[in-house]
């Protein structure tokens, strides 16, 4: 049986790239990945690591080099290269330019080319203003055709209130659903209550 073809997407959210390098990894197990960056991801050191590990460990791990730019993104629709692209972690500012329609990365001329074939987007969300800035751009994005999360979570409710992050351990199964045509649920994971 033919692996599905995923290409996953990397944007800037760097505190949370160990995880999405991790789970890129355990994506390249299952599926035959293409990788892709947005071009700050691509380039930009952080105190969370250098990005040219992290663009390493993505080529070694899927096989292929990082498609980096609109130029390498766009023949991804025309072609017809992808069954499923999976953003992970996905930014607000990627969330906010899907939401209204600016394609000028490499991830949003992914997406646009993609979801040209009415193929499914798994958005993995990582962002400190999704309840708030970003909450009505999640809401479009919710509503469209063709996009899912992975399940989402209040990552630091008391220190950081309106921020949300996917939970990395349900990738797969989103894109499963995806591919049938549904969303995961709950898409908006509730946290055990803590004891009092």
């Amino acid at each position: 049986m033919e692996r599905l073809r995923a290409g996953v997407a990397l944007c800037g959210s760097y505190c949370t790239f160990k995880k999405a390098v991790d789970a890129f990894e355990r994506l390249c197990t299952e599926y035959d990945v293409t990788p892709i960056m947005s071009e700050s991801a691509a380039v930009t050191d952080s105190r969370f690591g250098k990005a040219q590990e992290f663009r390493a460990r993505l080529e070694k791990a899927s096989g292929r080099e990082i498609v980096d730019t609109i130029v390498k993104a766009e023949p991804i629709g025309p072609k017809k290269l992808l069954d499923v692209l999976i953003i992970v972690p996905c930014t607000g500012n990627t969330i906010a330019k899907m939401a209204n329609g600016i394609t000028d990365s490499a991830v949003t001329m992914a997406a646009k080319a993609h979801l040209r074939n009415g193929r499914p987007v798994v958005i993995a969300v990582s962002t400190n203003d999704a309840l708030s800035a970003n909450a009505e751009n999640i809401g479009k994005l919710l509503a469209r055709k063709n996009i899912y999360f992975v399940p989402f979570y209040q990552d630091d409710p008391q220190g950081k209130p309106c921020s949300l992050a996917a939970d990395l351990a349900l990738i797969e199964p989103t894109v499963e659903a995806a591919i049938q045509g549904r969303q995961l649920q709950p898409v908006f994971a509730v946290r055990e209550p803590h004891k009092i």
